[in-house]
């Protein structure tokens, strides 16, 4: 082995050392949810998979359709945070399955983050039952308030 090549080796190992010191710093990823993987939704069979058979395959259901419960609806989402934002949505899937009376599948839908729809926050406030009191009233409105020290130095 020359010497000339041993420079170049140690300068590679050092970068392959420095490079794998970066996953450290990587923001963590927080899977929400129940993502379905594509290959056991691919062994559902709508006409032939009952109920029970995809409930043990994929597992519950994240939720039920309001008003239909033999639509089963799977949400799933990844999302990985950023600084002084809200987090950033890496994948995010809705996978619905609809089943018939005798409780065997008729549709599967799959919607990822493409087919998503934004949708604008309702403006305006709820009414909650209560008053409204200002700091300085909380603060204030406490004093004489307090239970004095039982058993500490000879109290009652």
């Amino acid at each position: 082995m020359s010497r000339h090549g041993q420079p170049i080796r140690i300068a590679a190992f050092a970068a392959l050392l420095a490079l794998g010191g970066c996953a450290l710093f990587a923001p963590p990823v927080n899977t929400r949810g129940n993502l379905v993987d594509p290959g056991l939704l691919g062994q559902l069979k709508p006409g032939a998979t009952t109920e029970a058979q995809a409930q043990n395959l994929l597992g519950s259901p994240t939720t039920q359709a309001t008003f239909d419960d033999r639509t089963w609806i799977y949400v799933g989402q990844v999302t990985h945070p950023r600084i002084g934002r809200l987090p950033a949505v890496t994948r995010q899937e809705v996978v619905e399955l609809h089943f018939n009376a005798a409780g065997v599948l008729t549709t599967v839908r799959h919607y990822d983050k493409k087919q998503a729809k934004r949708v604008a926050m309702a403006p305006g406030t709820t009414p909650s039952p209560g008053g409204s009191t200002s700091i300085l009233e909380q603060i204030l409105g406490n004093i004489g308030h307090l239970a004095p020290p039982t058993g500490l130095n000879g109290g009652p």
